[in-house]
């Protein structure tokens, strides 16, 4: 069999497409939060966490299943204002999320208390599709703020109020790709906090509730309680807004 000896090994393309994604991102103002070969400047626990292929992988083996959820913690800041994009791929029982605005909880380690958008696998509870992903989940506080589709406005000492719909689960859906390799966007602006995937608006909090709310804190990526998972991100991308 011939081969085109101007085709690229499939390892240099998606080097080169990952320098070209950084590259634009950096002209937008976005700066890399990951260096793609290493963890300096993230801290979590190595028996979860490992650098391959220019992506940060996030693994619970038969062999390493939790008690507690756990988190690589970005050591870069604690940023309140912001943009955050990230790409993202995971295992069809897989649950993870992306956590800001957090605090650490002493008593377990590598844990985070705080917003998170929540991503996970399509066979979620045997539903066929990705139960969470986009919605806003406090992680050990209040929980579901916002589900996917909705907006909400949450008042001091109240539980979430639904102002507004984003759209159908079936039209929201679309826009998530179950099997492969999905952009999470997050975007955190005084107490509004809105999660995309793929460009499509999934989750609007306005946060007035000023006995729990958050506004600067902790980012780190989760790998959840539950069956064997794993979870791949690359791309990690963060603009500071003033």
């Amino acid at each position: 069999m011939k081969t085109n000896k101007f085709l690229l090994p499939t390892a240099l393309l998606f080097v080169l497409l990952s320098a070209f994604t950084l590259i634009t991102q950096a002209d937008k103002g976005f700066k890399p939060m990951f260096d793609g070969e290493t963890l300096n400047g993230w801290e979590g626990d190595p028996k979860y966490w490992r650098v391959e292929d220019g992506e940060i992988i996030g693994e619970v083996t038969p062999a390493t299943l939790l008690k507690a959820n756990t988190f690589l913690i970005w050591k870069g800041g604690q940023p309140a204002n912001f943009e955050l994009k990230v790409n993202y791929r995971i295992s069809v029982n897989g649950n993870s999320g992306v956590n800001y605005r957090s605090i650490r909880i002493d008593s377990l380690p590598y844990a985070l208390k705080g917003y998170q958008q929540d991503i996970d696998g399509k066979d979620k509870y045997k539903l066929g599709y990705p139960r969470y992903s986009g919605q806003n989940y406090e992680e050990r506080g209040r929980q579901f703020l916002a589900l996917r589709g909705q907006k909400v406005t949450i008042d001091k000492g109240k539980l979430p109020h639904i102002t507004d719909s984003l759209g159908t689960k079936e039209e929201l859906l679309k826009s998530i790709n179950y099997d492969g390799w999905n952009e999470l966007h997050i975007i955190a602006k005084g107490n509004k906090l809105q999660h995309y995937l793929n460009g499509k608006l999934m989750s609007e909090v306005v946060d007035n509730d000023t006995l729990n709310r958050k506004l600067n804190g902790l980012i780190g990526v989760q790998v959840h309680v539950g069956p064997p998972m794993k979870v791949e991100y690359k791309d990690f991308m963060i603009k500071v807004l003033k």
